[in-house]
Formats: C-alpha cells, structure tokens, sequence
C-alpha cells in the first residue's frame, strides 16, 4: 500500500532541470554571449529568486521557476529594446511558466488539508514564534488562486504599485484592485491567521 504524500509542483517542473543555468548559458566558445546579461543576473538574482520563492511552494521549484525565466529572457536579450524593463519582463516570465507548470500538473498531485507542522503560539519577540507566524502566512498566500496570488506577491512583497502590477500581469489596473481585495478578505478569514490576532 503507498502512503499519500502531500507534493509540490517539483513533478510539473521536472523538464526544467535540463536547462542550463544562466552562469553556464555560454557560447561555443566558453564566453558568454551577452556580458550585460550575466551582470543582470549577478546583480538581480536574490530579487528574482525571492519572486519566485513567492510562487510556489518548495524552494527547489522556486529556483527552476527563475531559472526557466532567465533562459526564456536571454534567448529573448536581443529582442529586449529596454534593458530598464528587464525586472518586469524576467516577472512576467515567472509569472507566464508558473502558470503553464500549474495547467500541466500531474492529476496524482494534491493538496493536503493537515499540515504537518504543529501549531504554534505566536507573539512577543521570540524568533521562532516570529518564524512561526512567517510560515503561517505564507501557506494562507499559498492557498489562493494562482491569479491572486500573484497579484499579492508583487503588491505586497515586491511593493509595486497597483499601476506596475496591472503591467506585469498584462491586466486593468480594476482588475488588480479586485482581486487584491478579495484575496486580501480570504487572508483576513484564514483559520491559521485568526488565531494569530
């Protein structure tokens, strides 16, 4: 008999390991194609990766998200006329593949309605309980629609605007009103999060 396993969209993400990561993305010639690329990436990684951290639930899956995006964008760098723009295009990116990851996902892969942490008292300054807390949000982030999730990462976590959000999304700035409001109202009547107020 097999026991049930909560999983994560690891399974869905499988294919993306066989992408190079950018500090290997090179020429025949052992040279990297475009310098100004590898110094984005040096240079945006940790930000990039925490957006991506922001969308999914396992850090693995996280950093095959980024580095499926940054793949996507460097065969794209010369098509790229604003290098201004590079964050909110690498965003999209990760929004874009974590989407056809979610629409692909094996039917054998669901959600648990147990956690297996033990809950916690919260409150004062003890780290762990302030850990406690961190995680407890964040699995009420994670439980909302993909849409809305997104829209409450790059609003709240990234801190764009409602303006910059709606661009990154290719979306009406209403439509991020909206559904920020409604995730927010789901946050607000989250079991896990009632009991920390």
């Amino acid at each position: 008999m097999t026991t049930p396993v909560c999983t994560s969209a690891s399974k869905a993400a499988a294919p993306v390991r066989q992408t190079l990561p950018p500090s290997r993305l090179r020429s025949a010639g052992g040279t990297s194609t475009y310098p100004s690329f590898s110094s984005y990436v040096r240079a945006r990684q940790p930000v990039l990766l925490r957006t991506a951290r922001s969308l999914t639930a396992n850090p693995s899956d996280a950093e095959d998200l980024l580095q499926t995006a940054l793949a996507k964008t460097y065969v794209a760098w010369e098509r790229i006329e604003d290098h201004r723009a590079l964050d909110g295009y690498v965003r999209r990116a990760l929004v874009n593949t974590r989407t056809s990851q979610w629409r692909k996902r094996r039917v054998d892969e669901f959600s648990c309605e147990e956690l297996p942490e033990p809950e916690t008292a919260h409150g004062g300054d003890d780290p762990a309980e302030q850990q406690a807390l961190h995680d407890a949000m964040w699995r009420a982030v994670m439980k909302l629609p993909d849409r809305q999730r997104a829209m409450v990462v790059l609003r709240y976590y990234e801190d764009l605007s409602e303006v910059q959000t709606a661009e990154v999304l290719g979306v009406s700035v209403g439509t991020v009103k909206s559904a920020v409001s409604r995730a927010l109202g789901k946050l607000r009547e989250d079991p896990e999060l009632v009991l920390v107020r």
